[in-house]
Parts: structure tokens; sequence; C-alpha cells
């Protein structure tokens, strides 16, 4: 996860779509969450809201309900549409990223920072949903990946 956290810090932060930017660990996350011999899901999403938290000017926590909502989403989505997981990470992805980023607005709202909501939803919120919505697939693949080499499928005789 901190190897996540930096890439998406040093590297994902400076490519911006308009102001939306992807966000690389939320697809870790949810591919993650997705795969049905994974455990731990609830930890690793924990690890990850704490460590952003730390690191990220949202306000504090915001990450950590974010990601745990998100995980949530992901894991019921791994249950009701198990026969097609793309659909699920894509849906998954998108409804995600929505809940993250209205979450940082309202959170932001609270804390007294005005920000015009028609700005807000077309130059962050839009473009950060397509921006982790094209990064999805291959993550997914990668996280497929990892997941059957982390928990291998046992062969019967």
């Amino acid at each position: 996860m901190i190897v996540l956290l930096i890439i998406q810090s040093v590297v994902v932060s400076r490519l911006p779509l308009l102001h939306g930017t992807a966000d690389i660990i939320l697809l870790v996350l949810v591919a993650w969450a997705l795969q049905e011999k994974v455990k731990h899901t609830w930890i690793w999403a924990i690890v990850a809201g704490l460590l952003v938290s730390l690191v990220s000017a949202a306000p504090y926590f915001s990450p950590l309900i974010a990601y745990l909502l998100i995980v949530g989403i992901a894991r019921f989505l791994q249950r009701h549409v198990w026969q097609m997981p793309i659909l699920a990470m894509f849906v998954a992805t998108i409804v995600g990223t929505l809940i993250q980023q209205s979450l940082y607005y309202v959170v932001l709202q609270i804390h007294g920072t005005p920000l015009p909501l028609n700005d807000s939803i077309s130059l962050i919120i839009l473009p950060s949903a397509l921006l982790n919505l094209l990064l999805s697939l291959p993550f997914y693949a990668l996280i497929t990946d990892l997941a059957n080499w982390v928990y291998p499928v046992e062969v019967e005789i």
C-alpha cells in the first residue's frame, strides 16, 4: 500500500484530466475486493484509508470512510454479480469514485471551503470517474493475477 501511495502521490497526481485525477489505491482496493478467494479486504481498506489520510489534503478520516464504503460496495457486487466480474469492476469503480468525491465535497463544505457544485462535478468528479474507469481494466487484470499468485488454486487428485 505504501508503494501505491507513493506512486499515487508522485506520478498519478501529476497527470490530471481537467482537475480530476485517477485514484489507483481505489482501483486496487476494488479489484482486490472483487476477487473471490481473497481474504482481509477490510484490513487493506483500513490501512489504505489511514495512509491516505496521513498524506492527503483531504479532510482527515474521509479517505478511510470512502475506502470502507467502496470495499463494501465491491464485496456486495462480488457476491451478487459473480458471473461478470468485469462489469462489477466497472460499476464499483464508477460508483466508488462518485461516492468518494462526493464525500470529499460534502466534508469540505462542512469545513467551510466554498466550492461551486457545478464546477466540482464537471471539473473534478466526472474527470476522476473517467480516468478511474479507463484504468480499471488494466488494474483488474493485474490484481487478478496477483490474487491467483497469492491464493493459488488447489488441485484435487
